[in-house]
């Protein structure tokens, strides 16, 4: 059986009769333009559901958008005013610390021109102090000046108002100093006002309390009382005469009648010593040339 097959024949519009249609409809839309306002109406009307909104939406979003803009700024340029401010902050610190350190030494340096002037008739030089042992006291400690400055063993050290302490072992450019305050420190010393004798003995311990402590005073020495003044013995063998060591702060009769013991405030901080002065004459040059 044959097949019938039956084609279905598409409807084209000719393209020509398109132009023409969609002439006539801009010409009258043209012509209704020019003598009436209902299509600009009815455009305006579907602008105004439409268009203006959008519109608003877009100006309002864009004004959001600015102003963040605008917080972002503002929040850069504070952030970078911080930045600066903390920078200048660190820098006028770092200048507060220096010149608290320069107040320091300018402390320091005025002390020990006054004590190289109260002892005059030594010569001496400065040295700073470049280690110690640990701890909070100055007991031991190396200074930057040895032999090639002419320090020697057995040299007095002093710095603030008084003795510090003597020499014990020195290199070409260090020495080693023992302060009074040490444990093995032993100093001749007498009272000024009376010139009994006593003998300072270092004690660690005792510095706790800010004190030093001394013996051997002999009983009989009634008239020495709590604010006398103590200095280098004479009869001491290395130890330079008349060099200030402190103030009596208690003193007590010895459980054997014969003498007393006590305390003293030095005149030295044991606890901050940067400085100090070497007094570049033994006790032994000083005799032979007296």
């Amino acid at each position: 059986m044959a097949r019938i097959q039956l084609k279905r024949r598409k409807f084209v519009i000719p393209t020509r009769y398109v132009l023409m249609i969609l002439t006539v409809v801009c010409v009258g839309l043209m012509i209704l333009t020019y003598t009436t306002d209902a299509v600009s109406g009815l455009l305006s009307g579907v602008a105004g559901y439409t268009i203006v909104p959008f519109q608003n939406g877009m100006t309002e979003v864009g004004m959001k958008v600015n102003q963040r803009m605008e917080d972002l700024r503002q929040v850069k340029t504070v952030l970078s005013e911080n930045a600066a401010l903390k920078n200048r902050l660190a820098e006028l610190e770092q200048q507060n610390n220096q010149l608290t350190v320069d107040r320091y030494e300018l402390s320091e340096l005025r002390s020990l021109y006054a004590l190289d002037e109260e002892y005059s008739e030594y010569e001496k030089i400065g040295a700073r102090v470049t280690g110690k042992d640990p701890g909070n006291w100055y007991s031991v400690f190396i200074i930057d000046k040895g032999t090639d400055d002419g320090v020697k063993v057995n040299m007095n050290v002093i710095a603030g108002a008084g003795l510090v302490g003597i020499v014990t072992k020195v290199g070409p450019n260090w020495a080693q100093v023992r302060s009074i305050i040490d444990d093995n420190s032993n100093v001749s010393a007498s009272v000024l006002s009376t010139e009994d004798n006593l003998i300072i003995s270092g004690n660690l311990k005792a510095m706790e309390t800010g004190d030093i402590e001394f013996g051997q005073l002999l009983d009989n020495s009634d008239s020495v009382a709590v604010g006398d003044k103590v200095v280098t013995s004479d009869i001491s063998d290395r130890y330079l005469p008349g060099i200030s060591i402190g103030y009596i702060s208690s003193v007590w009769r010895d459980p054997n009648n014969l003498t007393k013991s006590g305390t003293l405030t030095p005149l030295v901080d044991f606890e901050h010593i940067d400085i100090v002065l070497v007094v570049l004459q033994l006790k032994e040059e000083i005799e032979v040339e007296s």
